[in-house]
């Protein structure tokens, strides 16, 4: 209890607040009240003055309980008997928190969806729409006679596609355990059943990462963003792989450029082939 400067309108005597009360330390007399308790609503009981965090980890679309289960955790100081019991405990207790096949599958899938993001270095938000689409295509009922890692995978490049980033279906293969087929094969079911808003890819998003890859100027990258607008309005996007438009854009300003820079590796970089690329060159030449 802490006094103050307040004094009992009985007896005159000091005034002093305990917990939410103002009372007079003389005759007891409750001069005043404060229903709203102004501490904090946590305790920690240990490390009070260094951890004062009191909840779990924040809520997240990218597991299938949204984050909210527990889990058992490991000591090394238990040994022997107890140790088993806790293992054993702990194996249970992984089992009952899947309750459904649905689940089993949402949490095989998000594995993979997590697993995919951190190798592409995407951010948490593609990570939790692409789990969001997992959980659309099943209450579609898309699953079926389709392969989990092929759905985890073109959540993501849906994904990526809807939010303008460019990453490619070989891009996305590269890291995934799903193959090309399976991957458009998924993707094609997401597309026509959920109608996603995916318009076509713009080879300009391509540039400014290859040019970053090949360690071109910025010089360059201009130029082929320039060569980009123009091959579009010359026609000769249409039809083509977008990634092969952009690396033959870049190729072609780095020779305009007097720049160093081969036609294998322009086309290595967009994991084309140089005849792809020599197609767009070629139009761009013309």
């Amino acid at each position: 209890m802490s006094a103050t400067t307040r004094r009992c309108p009985e007896c005159e005597c000091a005034v002093e607040q305990d917990g939410h009360e103002a009372v007079c330390a003389e005759c007891g007399l409750v001069v005043g009240e404060d229903p709203i308790d102004r501490g904090p609503e946590w305790r920690s009981f240990e490390d009070d003055d260094t951890e004062r965090a009191r909840t779990g980890a924040p809520l997240t679309r990218s597991r299938h309980d949204r984050g909210l289960s527990t889990e058992i955790g490991r000591s090394t100081r238990v040994k022997g008997r107890k140790r088993r019991q806790l293992a054993r405990l702990r194996r249970e207790h992984n089992r009952a928190q899947v309750r459904s096949k649905r689940e089993r599958n949402q949490v095989y899938a998000f594995t993979e969806i997590r697993r995919i993001v951190g190798s592409l270095d995407l951010s948490d938000a593609i990570r939790d729409r692409a789990c969001v689409l997992f959980e659309s295509a099943q209450e579609a009922d898309l699953l079926r006679g389709r392969s989990l890692e092929g759905f985890a995978a073109a959540g993501v490049y849906a994904t990526c596609r809807t939010e303008g980033l460019a990453r490619t279906v070989e891009e996305l293969c590269a890291v995934a355990r799903a193959d090309e087929s399976e991957l458009r094969a998924a993707y094609d079911a997401l597309n026509r059943e959920l109608g996603l808003p995916t318009g076509p890819i713009d080879p300009r998003e391509y540039v400014p990462r290859f040019a970053t890859e090949l360690e071109l100027p910025t010089t360059v990258r201009k130029r082929a963003e320039e060569l980009v607008d123009e091959a579009r309005d010359r026609g000769l996007v249409a039809g083509r792989n977008p990634a092969g438009v952009a690396a033959a854009c870049l190729y072609t300003a780095a020779g305009e450029r007097d720049v160093d820079l081969t036609q294998a590796e322009a086309a290595d970089v967009a994991d084309v082939t140089p005849v792809t690329l020599r197609g767009t060159y070629t139009g761009l030449q013309d």
